[in-house]
């Protein structure tokens, strides 16, 4: 059995999930698994010190994959029957059952895993963790029939720790008059005859991996292989909207713009219609990207909504990500150029190859902790929208009204006017669920509004909110979308106490998204761009794939099909 794990540890990664492999290596050729040996750190997780190994390019979503991994590569390697689960009460962390009568060959496998590769084991809830190595906790724990397992990770900076809750559980299950029966319940089977088949299936289907990446097999029984009434079957793209407003040529383009309607209105704009802060960009949509490699690696593809502008330090070259200029979607031409993220967003639902169910962000948005497409979607396709405690005005649209508050009237007269309805509560600054058909039945429905918002080229007291207002009460009226809930919070970067509040965030982690936003100019502008750099490094210390330069995450191959880190064709 030494030897098992000896060899287990020397050639797992090379044998079996690749994926992981890339995604974790500290050097794009090199295993981390395969240099046991590897920088060690000591870690604070949960309130306790634990060793973790240092790992660049660490995600939340690849440290639950890598526990799987090892806990598959130890069985196989030791001959040791198993069989992964799916349909838990802990839906993101993975689940190996194991035969009881084998108990006693698991805890000694894995006490020498640990000791030679140093792990940790516990009760699976509550979750408490003890050295897997020491013969009396695992003594202590015989009465538990669910473990849970987990090799600690860390990201060089330190600020990302993948403890317990990344791990992966064991299921010890008895057996009764010929059957192996569960010790908790599962939403698929709970009894299998002793003697059941088993069957080999993709790693990614018992703990999400992105469709970027492909991983190794594992074993497992042929019920647990079918698609469930909670499995979100379709594909989730992202778009995002986004302007380098440090372009010359752009900012000629704006305030020519800006000149020629003024003249013909005889009145200015509103502060908040055209403002700096407004298209301010402080490089989020690289953290956003981030957070999205991070935390949702379920999303499809993505879609970069731009004036012809290309961040600097983004990779277009790869699969999973797409440039789509304004020209490309605007169904007229000559509502062009346009400053006015209403425009805009009327027209996402032209681009050619978007998912029908998709989410939106603006790059201010993020993903602050492992979301899954529940959190946005239902898994018959309904989709989900988060009310705010805010609530529109009151009265009639006037020049006078902040550009959200005319444009929240407006969205409250086509709802009344279509289901007799009033509506009263914004929206949060979350990603907002989308479906094209209900957008392209938007435009089609409301003709009118729809050419007006398309063709303000700046906010006006005409617009409509489509994507972040309009299409939720709508889809809702017409029976195809629920009020959902999610853990949010706003940070406004020009409250005094905004730098509290993103240290708040940064120490505990613990809303699903949050969105940094100002729509006035600071008085110090040198002094806030360095307090958002300094919180989104740390937050989000991992390069995305789609990142260019020194720290870059590992880039996938060209070819579909093969190993982590090989891409889709």
């Amino acid at each position: 059995m030494r030897a098992s794990v000896k060899r287990s540890l020397a050639s797992a990664d090379a044998v079996r999930s690749t994926a992981v492999v890339r995604v974790l290596s500290r050097d794009r050729g090199e295993a981390e698994d395969a240099a046991p040996d590897g920088v060690r750190r000591v870690v604070k997780a949960a309130g306790k010190y634990l060793r973790a190994v240092e790992v660049a390019g660490a995600t939340e979503w690849a440290a639950r994959a890598r526990n799987l991994h090892l806990l598959v590569s130890f069985l196989e390697e030791a001959g040791i029957d198993y069989f992964c689960v799916r349909g838990t009460n802990t839906p993101q962390v993975p689940c190996v059952a194991v035969p009881a009568r084998l108990r006693a060959d698991v805890e000694q496998l894995l006490r020498l895993a640990c000791a030679r590769y140093p792990g940790y084991v516990g009760a699976a809830s509550p979750l408490r963790l003890r050295a897997g190595s020491a013969v009396a906790n695992w003594r202590g724990l015989r009465r538990e029939q669910v473990l849970r397992v987990a090799w600690i990770v860390c990201d060089p900076t330190g600020n990302l720790v993948f403890g317990g809750e990344s791990g992966c559980d064991i299921e010890f299950w008895e057996e009764k008059d010929g059957r192996l029966v569960a010790p908790r319940p599962n939403r698929v089977v709970t009894e299998i005859p002793v003697d059941a088949g088993r069957c080999r299936a993709e790693q990614k289907r018992f703990t999400a991996i992105p469709d970027l990446y492909r991983t190794g097999d594992v074993r497992t029984v042929p019920e647990f292989l079918a698609a469930l009434p909670d499995d979100h079957l379709f594909p989730i793209d992202v778009v995002y909207t986004w302007v380098d407003d440090s372009d010359p040529v752009w900012r000629a383009r704006r305030e020519a713009a800006r000149r020629r309607l003024t003249a013909g209105r005889g009145r200015g704009l509103h502060e908040q219609a055209a403002n700096d802060a407004r298209y301010t960009s402080r490089d989020e949509l690289r953290y956003s990207l981030r957070s999205i490699h991070q935390y949702a690696p379920w999303v499809r593809d993505i879609f970069l909504v731009t004036a012809g502008q290309v961040p600097r330090w983004l990779r277009t070259d790869l699969p999973g990500i797409r440039l789509v200029d304004h020209r490309e979607i605007f169904s007229d031409p000559e509502a062009l150029p346009t400053f006015n993220s209403h425009a805009i967003e009327s027209q996402l639902h032209h681009i050619d190859g978007l998912s029908e169910h998709f989410l939106y962000l603006n790059d201010d948005v993020f993903f602050g902790r492992p979301v899954r497409p529940g959190h946005f979607f239902h898994p018959n396709g309904l989709t989900k929208f988060f009310q705010s405690k805010a609530l529109i005005p009151s009265g009639r649209v006037s020049q006078d009204d902040l550009p959200v508050d005319a444009a929240g009237k407006n969205s409250r007269g086509l709802i009344a006017q279509q289901f007799n309805t009033v509506i009263s509560q914004k929206m949060k600054h979350t990603p907002h669920a989308l479906r094209r058909s209900v957008l392209a039945e938007i435009e089609e429905v409301y003709g009118t509004a729809h050419q007006v918002t398309q063709h303000s080229r700046f906010r006006s007291p005409d617009d409509v909110p489509i994507a972040s207002s309009l299409h939720h009460y709508y889809a809702y009226g017409s029976a195809r979308a629920t009020a959902g809930d999610i853990r949010y919070v706003y940070v406004d970067l020009a409250d005094d106490l905004a730098e509290r509040r993103l240290n708040n965030l940064l120490a505990r982690r613990d809303f699903d998204t949050f969105c940094m936003n100002d729509t006035v100019t600071t008085a110090d502008p040198e002094e806030q761009a360095h307090m958002v750099a300094t919180f989104l490094d740390s937050y989000f210390p991992v390069p995305s794939p789609f990142e260019t330069g020194p720290g870059a995450a590992p880039l996938p191959g060209p070819a579909r099909g093969g190993e982590l880190g090989r891409a889709r064709s």
